[in-house]
């Protein structure tokens, strides 16, 4: 007889809360009613305390639009993954501890020089610019966002790798002190992802500064994070401080935690389930309208090619 036993990030279905109440919950909260959420907002922005609020609005790109309507910023500041905080989606309170300046972040491993860079000296390097994309999460929701940023085939550049780096690796912050998620000892903890070098210097790669036309709220992963349109949004690591070049393959976090759920690829497949559930269709935040999932979320045209050749890896989970 196969005996199960649970880890200690599982809790059993019958405690976890539905999907129609919890989304209803956010909703709820997300309505300018008289529940304070709309005046809530403004005290995350700190716009004018953020030494790159200059550099936002950038221009908007048109090549990267699409059909859904933007999520309102008042419902996507309160409906976040980022488990150094809370494994609630409403932890943009406690992300506020998040210290965003001083900032650097480190490029290692495979490169010309390795070098270590302000956040501010890096913004002031790149050409900003405003990218409206899809945002699929392997829970099944999806939001749709104005990201501010650049490409991340420009980080790589700027990094100057060597010809045998095969893999980016990201890393985020380490400090149970500032972030008491981190804490937590079941967690594989720094937050880890990786990409191939194809993958990186795809066009649709973006390192993203900000959202909604101003710095990126803390919640959403401040001062930097990566954003994968193609992949689930587990695979876009937030508050990125170590950007490393390798030979060997980088096993993601949510890998280490549970490989038999979750890969290295984590390209969108409506027709490739999760374990334990079906990944056809997905919730819109902020409406709850059920649509119909699309292959690499609808950038197939980008992404697809990247992938021949390698039908028999677990590309989708």
């Amino acid at each position: 007889m196969l005996i199960r036993r649970k880890r200690g990030w599982e809790i059993p279905e019958s405690r976890a809360t539905p999907e129609a109440v919890f989304l209803n919950r956010r909703e709820i909260l997300a309505a300018a009613g008289g529940l304070g959420l709309a005046t809530a907002l403004p005290r995350f922005a700190h716009a004018e305390e953020d030494p790159s609020a200059g550099l936002y609005p950038a221009q908007r790109n048109p090549r990267y639009t699409i059909e859904r309507d933007v999520t309102p910023e008042k419902i996507n500041a309160h409906y976040n993954n980022f488990y150094e905080y809370s494994t609630d989606k409403d932890l943009a309170d406690a992300a506020q501890a998040l210290k965003v300046r001083p900032w650097t972040i480190q490029f290692s491993g495979l490169v010309e020089a390795e070098k270590t860079v302000d956040i501010d000296d890096l913004l002031k390097a790149m050409k900003l610019e405003e990218r409206v994309y899809r945002h699929r999460c392997v829970e099944a929701w999806s939001m749709t966002v104005p990201w501010t940023g650049f490409p991340l085939a420009d980080l790589v550049a700027y990094a100057k790798p060597l010809g045998s780096a095969k893999y980016i690796q990201m890393e985020t912050f380490l400090d149970p002190a500032m972030a008491p998620g981190q804490n937590q000892p079941f967690y594989p903890w720094p937050y880890i992802e990786g990409l191939t070098m194809a993958e990186a210097n795809n066009e649709l790669a973006f390192m993203v500064t900000g959202a909604y036309g101003k710095p990126l709220l803390k919640q959403m992963g401040a001062p930097i994070r990566l954003h994968t349109p193609w992949k689930y949004g587990f695979k876009s690591i937030k508050s990125i401080v170590r950007v490393s070049f390798v030979e060997e393959r980088p096993i993601n976090f949510w890998q280490q935690l549970q490989s038999s759920e979750y890969g290295f690829w984590a390209n969108v497949n409506p027709d490739v389930p999760h374990p334990r559930w079906s990944q056809a269709s997905e919730t819109v935040i902020g409406t709850r309208e059920r649509i119909p999932t699309r292959i690499y979320n609808g950038y197939g045209e980008f992404v697809a090619g990247l992938y021949k050749g390698l039908e028999s890896e677990p590309l989708f989970m």
